[in-house]
C-alpha cells in the first residue's frame, strides 16, 4: 500500500489519502469527485448527486455528471428533469417544444394540445317572453350544453354554451296572482262559513230536541195520575144479583 493511502477511512471510503480524500468505496456506494476551489476530493455516496447519474462497473462504482442543460438525468442522453428554461420531452431538454406540441410551465415539459369538448344540446327549453310562458304569441326559447373539457393554452376555445330563436305560442290569457289568490281566499272564507253554519244548526237542533225532553218530563212530574174506573161487575151488590 502506498504510504499516502490509509486503510482505516471514514465516511464509507474503502481506501483513502489525506490529500485526495476518499480513493475508492465500499461496496453499493458510489464514488464521485467534488471540487473544493483548485483542488478535487472523492467522497463516497449512497446515490449520486444532482446533475449526476449513477454507473455500476465490477470494481467500482461511480458518479457521472448529466448534460449541461439536464438537472437530473438516467443516463447521460437521457434527462428526467431539466434546468431551468428548457422543456423535458422524450429524455431531452429542449428550448422549443416541437410542433404539435406546447411548452408547460408548471411541469417545464412539452405536452400534447388539448382542444375543448363540450357535450350534446339539451332540448330546447319552453317558449317564453320576459320569464312568463303566457299573455303573448311571439317569444324565444333556448338550448344549452356543457363544457367537458377544457382547452390547454394552445387549444381551440370553446364554442357557445346556449343558444335562442324565436317561437310562437297560441296566445292565452295570464291568471292574475293577486286575483286568483282573492278568489282562493274568498272560497276558503265561504267554506268555513258554511262549515260553521252547519255547526250551529246541528247544535240548535240538540239544544232543542234537549228542552223538549226535559219539559215533557216536568209535564209528566206534574198531572196528577187518572184513577182507575171501577169494575161493574165487582159493583154489583148481593141483592141486585138476587132480583
Amino acid at each position: 500500500v502506498h504510504p499516502n493511502v490509509s486503510q482505516g477511512c471514514q465516511g464509507g471510503c474503502a481506501t483513502c489519502s489525506d490529500y485526495n480524500g476518499c480513493l475508492s468505496c465500499k461496496p453499493r456506494l458510489f464514488f464521485v469527485l467534488e471540487r473544493i476551489g483548485m483542488k478535487q476530493i472523492g467522497v463516497c455516496l449512497s446515490s449520486c448527486p444532482s446533475g449526476y447519474y449513477g454507473t455500476r462497473y465490477p470494481d467500482i462504482n461511480k458518479c457521472a455528471k448529466c448534460k449541461a442543460d439536464c438537472d437530473t438525468c438516467f443516463t447521460r442522453n437521457f434527462c428526467t428533469k431539466c434546468k431551468s428554461g428548457f422543456y423535458l420531452y422524450s429524455g431531452k431538454c429542449l428550448e422549443k417544444c416541437p410542433d404539435g406540441l406546447e411548452a408547460s410551465n408548471h411541469t417545464m415539459e412539452c405536452t400534447s394540445i388539448v382542444h375543448c369538448e363540450a357535450s350534446e344540446w339539451s332540448p330546447w327549453s319552453p317558449c317564453t317572453k320576459k320569464g312568463k310562458t303566457c299573455g303573448f304569441k311571439r317569444g324565444n326559447e333556448v338550448r344549452v350544453r356543457e363544457i367537458v373539457q377544457h382547452p390547454s393554452a394552445r387549444g381551440n376555445p370553446c364554442p357557445a354554451t346556449s343558444e335562442s330563436r324565436k317561437c310562437i305560442v297560441q296566445r292565452k290569457r295570464c291568471q292574475k296572482e293577486g286575483k286568483g289568490k282573492k278568489n282562493r281566499e274568498e272560497r276558503r272564507k265561504k267554506s268555513n262559513k258554511d262549515e260553521n253554519k252547519e255547526t250551529r244548526q246541528e247544535s240548535k237542533g240538540r239544544a232543542a230536541r234537549r228542552q223538549n225532553r226535559e219539559q215533557r218530563e216536568n209535564n209528566n212530574k206534574t198531572q196528577p195520575k187518572k184513577r182507575k174506573a171501577p169494575n161493574k161487575e165487582q159493583d154489583l151488590s148481593p141483592v141486585d144479583t138476587a132480583h
